[in-house]
């Protein structure tokens, strides 16, 4: 899948006040500084996208972006984990990620992001269990892949995949990132393809009233 056009809808602190659309949403979320504005404009080749920056946490919206004129939409979801936030505006941030999660019915699949050049980190491991005890359809991407060999960013997916089978059955889909290299792209693309595609067959095949 290609995306040809995507442009910035709505940010808002409020799941009732999103989009009121029936396409499908991709959200992604990550600890804060994991690259999510980078990737999101990595996949859709629009720099300008979302807004980038150097400083953690900066992202404290649910920012909505409206795809192929509004095939589907990508989410930028706030960052989760970082410490330097005071704790009224954890749990604001923590109610804002969790609304839209378990409310949002356009939400078809959440990406969340790991910094491949991390050991399994305790907060990942805690939010990944809340999606599993929630029943949240979720993938896994490893962003920054340029930032350290191809051996030790191998090493470090193991791990975590490793950490999972403790506790999971069967393991989510994994991707594995780079905006700067612009690695991962086709994967994760194609990925939310099958996806729309398969949404788009049991549609037509609904038997109507």
């Amino acid at each position: 899948m290609e995306i040809k056009n995507s442009k910035y809808l709505i940010s808002n602190a409020d799941v009732n006040k999103c989009p009121d659309t029936d396409v499908p949403e991709y959200a992604f979320i990550g600890r804060s500084n994991v690259g999510k504005s980078s990737l999101i404009n990595m996949l859709t080749r629009n720099k300008g996208l979302a807004k980038t920056s150097q400083t953690p946490g900066k992202t404290l919206l649910i920012n909505h972006f409206c795809i192929n004129d509004g095939d589907w939409n990508i989410v930028d979801l706030p960052g989760y984990g970082y410490a330097a936030r005071g704790k009224k505006q954890r749990e604001e941030i923590r109610r804002i990620i969790e609304d839209y999660i378990l409310q949002r019915h356009q939400l078809t699949s959440l990406f969340v992001l790991l910094d491949i050049r991390h050991k399994p980190q305790a907060v990942d491991l805690e939010f990944l269990r809340w999606l599993g005890e929630n029943g949240v359809p979720f993938a896994i991407i490893f962003t920054k892949a340029d930032k350290l060999s191809k051996t030790a960013g191998e090493s470090n997916v193991s791990a975590y995949k490793k950490e999972l089978m403790k506790e999971w059955e069967e393991l989510p889909p994994t991707f594995i990132t780079s905006s700067e290299k612009k690695t991962g792209r086709d994967e994760v693309l194609d990925y939310i393809d099958s996806i729309n595609i398969s949404l788009k067959k049991a549609k037509s095949q609904e038997t109507p009233l």
